[in-house]
């Protein structure tokens, strides 16, 4: 469920109608509930009650300071796959206890940035990775908490560009690989192991993969266990998927089942990496129409944001269901690509696709965007980056101003050459 609906045939976000939002902040311009982002953390943590856990939001999926901020002020950790990302939960408040810190290319610099923040935990992706956090680790004068990603070679039935749980992926370590570099933390004097992490990837919609995964996880758990290791807690990602178009993911309280039933008897601290299931359908991007152009065998919606302002179509072929803001009854309906501005013919983001019939200045919502949207935005084609509104009641908060021009040349130097 979310909070964007039509009243008298105008598009609202919450209270708040999205005329008002394009007529303040201009578009293109990313919408957010505030009660959808609290209704599904709360819903998806809640779901977990019966377990020991720590909900870890995924900052990359959404990475808005102020959406960060709200999260932690429910009772959330993170998840955070950089250093700069460690910088934003850091400035918008997060415990860095609660701080999990995944990827597989994590820089020196980054290491020792959160092993002096005081993070929860590394998750880390291979053995030079482990010798390197060590070593840093005795320069820091601190132990470094780590966990490692084991990949179980499951396959999560997702896009393969989103999967990361198979032996041909980049991420983590084989079982018996894994097991051998847990033995070898005992000979690293500043390494301590606390856990085991485990993701398969992302926009699943079958709770079969998750089972599995976590099925030979743990029983890897409990072989650590046997051997002497300290492992507090349980790392198994996130990837539950959400409606986009004819999806049908199951709901939060069936996946929890999944690991209710496999992790009565195993004694640990399970944490959970969930993104999109949150921030997906809490948010949209509000886009408005530039040109209708009619060809000889396409017509085409030519609106004002593209693939700078969101990829996810462009890169997976992704559906976003897009709606307009001003319906009326009984409307014409028109088989149309929907394209941006940006000078590449993979700039859509929607193609043959059958829409009530718009006109120039008409305004859109492309659904589904709160994941995956604006944190994969550039500045292809020199286009400034979309402001960011949160939406609560009847008020919206500018929480990310649009770029201008100046802000597209910042850092730039010409030499005297």
């Amino acid at each position: 469920m979310h909070h964007f609906q039509y009243h008298n045939n105008m598009l609202y976000c919450e209270e708040l109608p999205m005329t008002e939002v394009a007529g303040q902040w201009q578009t293109p311009t990313y919408v957010y509930s505030h009660a959808t982002l609290k209704r599904h953390f709360e819903t998806f943590d809640s779901s977990f009650a019966d377990l020991s856990h720590l909900t870890c939001f995924s900052v990359k999926v959404n990475s808005n300071l102020a959406i960060i901020n709200l999260f932690s002020k429910w009772g959330a950790g993170m998840d955070i796959v950089s250093g700069g990302e460690l910088f934003r939960a850091l400035r918008a408040g997060v415990d860095p206890e609660k701080i999990v810190y995944s990827g597989v290319g994590k820089t020196p610099n980054e290491i020792v940035y959160a092993l002096e923040a005081g993070i929860l935990m590394f998750n880390v992706e291979s053995e030079q990775e482990l010798a390197v956090i060590n070593k840093l680790a005795g320069k820091v004068g601190v132990k470094a908490h780590i966990a490692l990603r084991v990949n179980p070679d499951v396959d999560p039935m997702t896009h393969p560009y989103i999967s990361t749980g198979m032996k041909k992926n980049k991420f983590g370590l084989d079982v018996d690989t894994a097991l051998e570099n847990y033995r070898m933390t005992r000979r690293l004097s500043n390494i301590e192991v606390v856990g085991l992490d485990c993701h398969i990837g992302s926009q699943l919609t079958e709770l079969t993969p998750f089972r599995d995964a976590l099925q030979r996880v743990k029983a890897l758990a409990f072989r650590l266990k046997d051997e002497g290791f300290n492992i507090r807690y349980l790392d198994m990602g996130g990837g539950l998927g959400i409606t986009y178009d004819q999806e049908e993911p199951p709901e939060p309280a069936e996946y929890a089942k999944v690991f209710v039933d496999e992790l009565k008897d195993l004694d640990c601290t399970l944490i959970l990496e969930p993104g999109r299931v949150i921030t997906g359908n809490a948010g949209v991007l509000l886009t408005r129409v530039l040109y209708v152009k009619k060809g000889s065998t396409k017509n085409f919606f030519i609106v004002d944001a593209g693939m700078n302002d969101l990829i996810r179509p462009s890169l997976y072929g992704s559906f976003h269901r897009i709606v307009p803001v001003a319906k009326s009854e009984g409307q014409d309906e028109v088989t149309v690509d929907v394209v941006g501005p940006i000078c590449e013919s993979g700039d859509f983001l929607a193609r043959d696709r059958t829409m009530p019939v718009a006109q120039t200045d008409d305004l859109l919502a492309v659904m589904s965007a709160g994941a995956y949207g604006f944190p994969m935005a550039s500045n292809y084609n020199s286009r400034c980056r979309a402001a960011e509104v949160l939406v609560k009641g009847d008020k919206g908060y500018l929480i990310r101003a649009r770029e201008d021009y100046d802000d597209l040349i910042r850092g730039e130097v010409i030499p005297e050459l």
